[in-house]
């Protein structure tokens, strides 16, 4: 596999995950990665230099949408799946998708 290919199976990987984690609810940025992490066992960190060009790509791509909200502390950003993004994982499920994710896909 070329550097390249490998950085778009990783790229896909973390959008799909991205997307399965929005299914349960909108959450920030902080809180999908820990919920990543969690279902993954600690196997997936995802780190803020990869968690938000992915956020910003599946907004790009309609799959996503923010909005802000206000916490305790600051203004965040809340991302939620869009329609196009349930659409996604609903073509994910039918085609079962495997291979490096099925720890983390297991558990939703």
């Amino acid at each position: 596999m070329t550097p390249r290919s490998q950085k778009d199976v990783l790229r896909g990987s973390l959008d799909l995950l991205v997307l399965k984690t929005l299914s349960l609810q909108p959450m920030h940025g902080w809180g999908i990665s820990q919920r990543i992490q969690q279902i993954s066992d600690g196997v997936l960190e995802v780190n803020q230099v990869s968690l938000y060009p992915a956020l910003q790509r599946l907004e790009k791509e309609g799959l996503i949408t923010s909005g802000w909200g206000t916490t305790e502390n600051n203004r965040r950003a809340r991302y939620s799946r869009s329609r196009g993004g349930q659409a996604v994982e609903h073509w994910v499920r039918k085609w079962r998708v495997g291979g490096g994710l099925p720890r983390a896909w297991k558990r939703y």
